[in-house]
């Protein structure tokens, strides 16, 4: 299952869960340097009421991934953080969400966090559909950036990556239309359904 969770509400099990395994992730085993709150949750300026989540849960309603879209008319991290990663103007509008906080967590393993990632593409995908999003844009490492345009978007780089907080990243602009399911699928990550799914679960 994929709901959607609009704004952060850490009093929510499945959000204090999120928050919990971000923690684990980006800041014990990453070592980010990144707000921790009640040394259990991660939680950064841009976890407010516009941020909309993408929680993939399992049979017990656990969560085993997430992901954090950000409205960009607003602060967001591309533009408050990333902006030298830009060639050019900064991709902004009601039609563009900025991708953040890809979180799976170690104890899937590897074929797991596969499964649980492939899940959250297809509802990222099927949501931007439905919501009238045509562009999603993001920062992640350099490498990744590479993996991620190799997924079958139409999208490409925003410019050459640079070192940041001591590391190489990149920012990308993936641009979505009816006909991105089926170039996720020819590649092995779009399923079928998660538009359902994602769209049953609204908290």
């Amino acid at each position: 299952m994929i709901e959607i969770v609009r704004g952060c509400d850490r009093a929510q099990p499945l959000t204090a869960a999120m928050l919990a395994d971000r923690k684990t992730l980006f800041v014990d085993l990453l070592g980010w340097d990144v707000p921790v709150i009640d040394e259990r949750f991660e939680i950064d300026t841009y976890d407010g009421d516009a941020a909309i989540y993408l929680v993939a849960t399992d049979e017990a309603r656990e969560h085993v991934g997430s992901l954090r879209l950000l409205p960009t008319m607003g602060a967001h991290m591309l533009s408050d953080l990333f902006a030298p990663l830009c060639a050019d103007d900064l991709p902004c509008g009601d039609h563009v969400l900025e991708i953040t906080r890809l979180c799976l967590p170690q104890r899937l393993g590897a074929a797991g966090r596969l499964r649980v990632r492939n899940r959250l593409i297809s509802a990222m995908a099927d949501y931007a559909l439905s919501h009238a999003i045509s562009v999603f844009t993001g920062v992640v490492s350099a490498p990744y950036r590479d993996q991620v345009l190799a997924m079958g978007w139409r999208g490409a780089p925003l410019g050459p990556a640079r070192i940041i907080f001591g590391q190489s990243l990149g920012a990308f602009r993936l641009e979505i239309d009816a006909d991105t399911p089926a170039r996720l699928a020819a590649n092995g990550i779009y399923s079928p359904g998660m538009a359902a799914a994602a769209s049953a679960k609204v908290a």
